[in-house]
């Protein structure tokens, strides 16, 4: 049976190696110095005797070599005894105090093997000293709280994407089921049938489309794009207010652009994405007569895109839950116009081309969105 290199008896080994290197060199050094200070008899004449305690007379040199052999040999002996000694009591401490000092460690993985989607509140809450460990402690926790919010976050995006389209399939089904049990039903109540039936389909359809494209988005942010050419953010969006110019002029809005160049390199499918979610976000939210201001240029290193709307009041505060899927203004917002997708799209196409996006609430009401992307000369296009 294999022993398994842990870390406790890596560290072990690594401080005994070291007390038992330290301990020897020091024997070593001692036994040197032992044999180079008992050598009396060198500042004697050659043939000097000396007389023992027993009444011999011996050799000075003789004696010497005698004393240095057997003072040489005892510290060998004595001196390997406590050496062995000390490092049996320090490879045993060692250990000790390792696996006490690796002991949080334990507390990390045993929470680890525990953790599940129904025991993400768990926690370490190590409250030992302030080291290494206790950092480590706290970036686990940190990383769980992390992890506890976006399966909170999935589990709402699921729970309001399944609403928004239930809520068309819904109608469908009620608009066919009441007017195929009227059997009175003429030509005109068909008609009016299928016109609702049309604009429910065509909701959900739009859900659809949005919810890939933010899913198309999200993973490309994570990989990188896989399509890259050289385009204008100046071009969707005029594109973008061309396609709105009925929904603009139905409620009034007076409009004003300065869309200079603005090149950058991408997927322009999600760019022109991006701008018509912008566009149409600040019509739909706006009020009647209201106004909306459009820019875009660069500087060489960056280029932007400005939407700037009147309309409702928005804290600040609630700005960031702005980019939640089906949220608006902090609150949920199933069943509203729209699918409920549109800052989070533009979020996700900006994480994928390497931009940001920053949303400012006005006084009086409406937004301000300015999205910065790198602009096309910092980057060749592919």
């Amino acid at each position: 049976m294999s022993v398994r290199p842990t870390l406790r008896l890596r560290l072990t080994l690594l401080n005994g190696v070291l007390l038992v290197g330290a301990g020897a060199i020091l024997m070593v050094l001692a036994w040197l110095l032992v044999r180079d200070a008992l050598r009396p008899s060198d500042e004697l004449r050659p043939g000097t005797t000396v007389l023992l305690a027993d009444g011999r007379s011996l050799d000075a040199a003789v004696w010497q070599r005698q004393l240095v052999d057997a003072a040489s040999q005892e510290l060998l002996v004595k001196g390997l005894i406590a050496l062995l000694a000390i490092s049996v009591v320090g490879v045993a401490g060692a250990y000790l105090v390792a696996g006490r000092a690796l002991r949080p460690l334990h507390q990390v993985t045993a929470t680890a093997r525990r953790l599940g989607e129904a025991t993400l509140d768990q926690r370490i809450g190590w409250s030992g000293a302030d080291d290494e460990v206790a950092e480590l402690a706290r970036t686990f926790d940190a990383m769980l709280d992390r992890i506890t919010a976006a399966f909170e976050a999935q589990k709402r995006f699921v729970a309001n994407a399944s609403h928004e389209l239930r809520t068309p399939l819904a109608v469908m089904r009620t608009e066919i089921d009441v007017t195929l049990s009227d059997g009175e039903a003429d030509t005109a109540e068909y008609r009016r049938m299928a016109t609702v039936v049309r604009d429910a389909s065509e909701r959900a359809n739009g859900l659809v489309d949005a919810l890939l494209v933010l899913a198309r988005s999200e993973a490309q942010a994570g990989r990188g794009l896989a399509r890259r050419t050289e385009c204008d953010l100046a071009t969707g969006t005029a594109n973008a207010l061309s396609a709105m110019s009925r929904e603009v002029e139905r409620i009034g809005l007076r409009v004003q652009t300065s869309l200079k160049p603005a090149p950058v390199v991408g997927d322009p499918g999600l760019l022109d994405r991006l701008a018509g979610n912008l566009i149409e976000n600040a019509v739909r939210y706006n009020h009647l007569h209201g106004r909306l201001w459009v820019r875009t240029g660069t500087d060489g290193r960056t280029s932007w895109l400005v939407v700037r709307n009147t309309g409702f009041e928005v804290d600040q505060a609630d700005v960031p839950g702005l980019f939640e899927p089906f949220r608006r203004g902090g609150r949920e917002r199933t069943g509203a116009r729209g699918s409920g997708l549109g800052l989070s799209i533009v979020r996700a196409v900006c994480d994928a081309h390497g931009g940001n996006v920053q949303v400012s609430a006005q006084r009086g009401g409406g937004l301000e969105v300015t999205v910065t992307l790198p602009a096309a000369d910092t980057g060749a296009a592919t």
